[in-house]
């Protein structure tokens, strides 16, 4: 099978031949071309040489294009950081909201005018060329709180959600005006599904009811731009105590990747009896373990969520989130060997 197939048939809950894979392989995929970091997350042709090259090689079912965090916030201004072996940030002496007062400055733009969104899209269009239809593409978004947090920083937005709820709300809906249109550029390179990634509906940051409230509507606008469309929604949050009810309920995906079980769920294996057969579940191996665990450690992980997930399909194995921008390939290999050999149907 292909891995279109096997993703199709995974999506469907139907048993393929084995179970789909793809170890989140981001910016470790430069040291496959001898890129720099800075190069490989703002050259389009670099990087998507890279992602496909790493799909190809370690035989990947699916290609997401998880650059790093810090795409969208170019669109306003927001200077960045280039670490020479980890991903893109925002210089936090330099954030563009620095008061609450500056949140009033946060309007819609041209996402055609920020070239790290540009690069994206282009990055995608070369993708889904290169792929020609064998490998799923699938665009990664980040929602607009976390764009927001990205131009004032988590723990400041975080209190002014409280001093001023008005204010936050406000800039984030000036943010998906943007982000509803650079979604809409995205799918009109032809991927196969977008991924938006909703860092703060989970319970490490807050209550299921305040992400409804500040971002749940917002995410809602996001996923129906791709449901008229007909491009499938994907959800990712590597946070603990996902909130998967509220989010399904929102935004209608047809899978989540995910690190940590849901915050209804007390394990994985609840998960997959709650969840298993509403939505394709992705996930949910440690990435750290890529770089400080053992082999050992890596298998039986693998092994466990295969053993706990694999059951009448609709799960893909996968790393929780980013596989280390600076680990060695060898466990990426070990999770798709396992896949083709102990998560054979």
């Amino acid at each position: 099978m292909t891995p279109m197939q096997r993703v199709v048939e995974c999506l469907h809950h139907r048993q393929a031949d084995r179970v789909p894979v793809y170890p989140i392989l981001a910016g470790v995929t430069r040291k496959l071309i001898g890129a720099s970091y800075v190069q490989w997350a703002n050259d389009a042709e670099t990087c998507a040489t890279a992602l496909y090259k790493a799909a190809k090689d370690f035989d990947l079912d699916c290609i997401v294009t998880l650059i790093d965090l810090s795409i969208e916030c170019d669109a306003w201004g927001q200077e960045l950081v280039y670490p020479e072996t980890a991903a893109a940030h925002p210089n936090y002496d330099n954030l563009v909201v620095k008061d609450i007062d500056d949140y009033a400055k946060i309007k819609k733009v041209d996402y055609r005018q920020s070239k790290r969104m540009m690069t994206h899209i282009e990055t995608c269009q070369r993708l889904v060329k290169m792929s020609a239809g064998e490998i799923p593409i699938v665009a990664f978004v980040f929602g607009p709180l976390g764009v927001l947090s990205m131009l004032r920083n988590q723990q400041d937005m975080y209190m002014d959600i409280y001093d001023d709820p008005g204010a936050v709300k406000a800039a984030a809906r000036e943010i998906n005006e943007t982000l509803k249109e650079y979604t809409g550029a995205l799918i009109d390179t032809g991927v196969a599904a977008v991924m938006l990634d909703t860092l703060f509906a989970s319970g490490s940051i807050m209550s299921p009811e305040m992400w409804m409230e500040f971002e749940g509507g917002l995410a809602k606008e996001l996923a129906d731009v791709c449901h008229a469309r007909g491009t499938l929604v994907m959800i990712h949050n590597c946070g603990r105590d996902i909130y998967f009810k509220e989010q399904i309920e929102s935004m209608n995906p047809c899978a989540i990747s995910f690190l940590h079980p849901p915050a209804d769920c007390k394990d994985f294996a609840e998960c997959k009896a709650k969840y298993g057969d509403k939505i394709t579940l992705i996930g949910c191996v440690t990435p750290a373990l890529a770089a400080i665990g053992t082999d050992e450690e890596w298998d039986a992980q693998c092994r466990e969520h295969i053993d706990i997930f694999k059951k009448d399909g609709g799960f893909m194995l996968a790393t929780g989130c980013e596989y280390p921008s600076d680990a060695s390939f060898d466990r990426a290999l070990r999770m798709v060997e396992l896949a083709k050999t102990y998560g054979k149907y």
